[in-house]
C-alpha cells in the first residue's frame, strides 16, 4: 500500500527570515545567513506565514524519507543562524609532542609521531578553527561545514600500520553542542 502524501512542518522561529525562491531556501538570522538549493529532491517546498511545508505526493519510499530528510536540514539551517555550532577535539600525544597551527583554509600538524613532514586538513565552508593549548574549537553557523571540519582534522591524524590499541596519538572529537560560546 502506497502513501497519498508526507508532509512536515518546519516552524520558523521569531527573528528568522526565510526567503523561498522555487526550491532555494534561503535562511537569515542573527548569526548570518544560510542558502541551500533543494532542486534535487522530488518535493514541492511552500512558505506560509511562519512555517515552511515540505511534501511528496505519491512517494516512493526514498521520496518519502527525502521528505524528512530535507526537513532536518532546515531545522540545522535555524539553529546555525540562530546558535551556531561548536565542535571540540582534544590533541592527544604520548611521546612526541603535536604542534597544531590554523593558516587560512588550511590545518597544519606537525610532528605528529615524530613525522617530519607536517600533515595537513582542510577548512570547510568559513568555519572559524581556534587552538587552545590542546584543545581545538571548530565554530560555525554551516552544521555540515563545522563537521566536516572537525572531521578532516580527525581523519589527517589517523594512525596507519600500527596497532590502534598502543599508538592512541592524535586528535579526536570529545564535544558537540549548540551554540558558539566557548
Amino acid at each position: 500500500m502506497s502513501l497519498l502524501e508526507v508532509e512536515r512542518l518546519v516552524e520558523i522561529p521569531e527573528g528568522v527570515d526565510v526567503k523561498l525562491e522555487g526550491r532555494r531556501l534561503t535562511v537569515t538570522g542573527e548569526n548570518g545567513s544560510l542558502t541551500r538549493d533543494f532542486s534535487h529532491a522530488p518535493l514541492t517546498l511552500e512558505k506560509k506565514a511562519q512555517l515552511i511545508r515540505i511534501r511528496a505526493e505519491w512517494p516512493r519510499k526514498k521520496e518519502a524519507a527525502t521528505v524528512g530528510t530535507v526537513s532536518s536540514h532546515i531545522h540545522n539551517m535555524i539553529k546555525g543562524v540562530t546558535a551556531g555550532f561548536t565542535y571540540k577535539l582534544k590533541i592527544v600525544f604520548s611521546h612526541f609532542p603535536i604542534t597544531v597551527k590554523v593558516e587560512g583554509d588550511k590545518i597544519r600538524i606537525e610532528n605528529f609521531t615524530g613525522e617530519r613532514s607536517p600533515r595537513s586538513a582542510n577548512v570547510v565552508s568559513n568555519a572559524r578553527v581556534t587552538v587552545k593549548s590542546d584543545d581545538i574549537i571548530v565554530q560555525g553557523i554551516d552544521l555540515e561545514g563545522v563537521s566536516q571540519t572537525a572531521a578532516n582534522i580527525e581523519q589527517a591524524t589517523k594512525v596507519k600500520n600500527k596497532d590502534p590499541r598502543v599508538f592512541l596519538d592524535g586528535i579526536y572529537v570529545y564535544e558537540r553542542r549548540e551554540g558558539m560560546g566557548t
